[in-house]
Parts: structure tokens; sequence; C-alpha cells
């Protein structure tokens, strides 16, 4: 898939995810800020209350997308025969997409209001994404190959070292910022990193590269160096800065990684039954929508 076409691609998920939200919402304002002890009176009820036309509608679309989409990103993902079916990347794009908007589906199909097992089902279903959003954000720190392979530590290596004598040997960039660069990104920096202050030091690092890069840009312009060279040169550094970060983090991020899956896994599991029951129940007690 080309960047183009990726772009259309992403683009389309906000789109959609973002205007459907929106009817939902602008349609069904004023049922949803209505007391509870008086929506049975209110004109919508009918259509918007779980067991309602859109109500019931929205919660079996909302279940459907979150099956299919925790479905077919496990089945590429593990199934050998489709391994090379499509771009990991693109696949967990779609996962994300499905699971993120099948639970606001799923929300609106509540109608806001939640007891007994379901509510269980609907917490559970909050920390899902909540931590969904967490692994995406631990997933992009470790260092993955276009189809979704883990990069080896040599392979990471390798490109530094190919960056460091682009930026001191082609560039020529000032040797001062230069030995700046390569102290900063210095794997030393990592060593003995503890998990607990793992985030904190995340976020300083983050905050570091865009002081060093903002740096490196003050001293090309006072050198008078033409600006496409300097796009090309502070590419060059963000790019090494950010290697040599995912090369000193790749321990901690898979440990975190490793915690992820123990709090992401099993609040997945109990969405689901609870989820499988709550169809169950509601199919034997003959809601069944337009079936």
């Amino acid at each position: 898939m080309n960047k183009k076409l990726h772009a259309i691609y992403v683009s389309s998920f906000f789109i959609i995810g973002i205007t459907s939200t929106l009817l939902l919402a602008i349609n069904g304002y004023q049922y949803y800020t209505t007391p509870l002890v008086t929506r049975f009176f209110n004109s919508q009820d009918i259509l918007l209350k779980p067991s309602g036309f859109i109500g019931q509608g929205v919660g079996i679309l909302g279940s459907l997308m979150m099956i299919i989409g925790v479905a077919v990103y496990m089945i590429r993902k593990r199934v050998r025969y489709f391994l090379h079916f499509g771009y990991l990347k693109n696949w967990l794009e779609l996962h994300i997409f499905l699971c993120t908007l099948g639970p606001i589906f799923v929300l609106f199909h509540t109608a806001f209001k939640f007891g007994g097992i379901v509510a269980v089902s609907f917490w559970s279903m909050t920390a899902v994404v909540l931590s969904g959003i967490v692994g995406r954000v631990l997933y992009v720190q470790i260092p993955h190959t276009i189809q979704g392979q883990m990069v080896s530590m040599d392979e990471l290596n390798s490109q530094n070292e190919n960056l460091s004598h682009q930026l001191k040997d082609v560039y020529k960039i000032p040797e001062k910022i230069f030995l700046e660069i390569e102290e900063f990104s210095s794997l030393k920096r990592y060593n003995n990193l503890k998990l607990k202050i793992g985030v904190v030091f995340i976020l300083k690092d983050f905050f570091g590269i865009k002081s060093v890069l903002r740096r490196l840009k003050h001293e090309l312009t006072l050198a008078g160096v033409p600006k496409a060279q300097r796009n090309n040169i502070l590419k060059t550094a963000k790019t090494k800065l950010i290697i040599s970060r995912r090369i000193g983090l790749l321990k901690t991020m898979l440990k975190f990684f490793r915690y992820w899956h123990v709090v992401h896994l099993p609040f997945a599991i109990l969405m689901f039954v609870i989820m499988f029951i709550h169809i169950a129940v509601t199919v034997a007690f003959g809601y069944r929508w337009i079936f």
C-alpha cells in the first residue's frame, strides 16, 4: 500500500468514526439527556432504547465490529497461511478502528445506563479500549519490519552506524553538534533503566530529542546550509536519535508489552464471555431485531 493509498485508508477510518458518532449523538441528544425515569414517555424511546430499532441495531453492529476486529487481526497474525496477506501494520489499524468504534456503538446501545452483569462487560470493554491505546503506544516503540516482524538488534545497530556515517562524513555537520547527538544517542544512558521509571524517562527522552534537533537546525542555519539539505540532515539526525532510543529501550519496552498482555487479554476475554451471555439471553427472550 503506497503512502497516498494508506493516507486515504486511515483517513476513511477517522471520517467514518467521527461522522457516525456525531450523527448518533446529535440525533439522540434529547433522549440521552432525559432522566431515566421519564425516558419511557420520550417519543424517541421506541427507537433508541436498548431493545429499540436503532438502539439494538447499533449494539449488534458494535458487537460484530469488535468480534471481527479481534478475529481478523489474530488470524492474520497467527495463522501461517495469512502471514503475507497484506501488511500487519494495516491489519492492526483496521483492528484499532473496529475495536474503537465498536465500543462506541455499544455505548449508544446501552443508552448510557448500566446495571447488573452488563455493567461488568461494559467496564471490561472500557478497560480493553484504554489498555489498547496504551498497547498501541508500546507497539510503535518496538521496531518492526513492514510485514510486522520485530527488527533484530544487529539490523538496528547497523542502521544506527550508517546514520552516524551520513551525518559525519557525508553531510559533515559541525563537530560540536555531532558529538552532542552521539552523546544523546549513547546506549549507556539506558543501562540499568528501571521499569517503574520507564514512562518518565521516555517522556524526557522525547522532549530531549526535540531540543537536540532545534539546536542542530540553529547551527545549520547559522552555517548557511541550504534549506533542502538542512531538511535532509535534520531528517537523518531525527532517525538516528529515534533508532538509538529504540535500541536502548527495547528490553524495557518488551517488558512493558508482556505486562500489558497480562492486563489486556483477561479483560478482553471477560468482555466477550459476558457479551455472548448477554446475546444468548436477549435472543432467548425474543429480542430478534429485524431477523
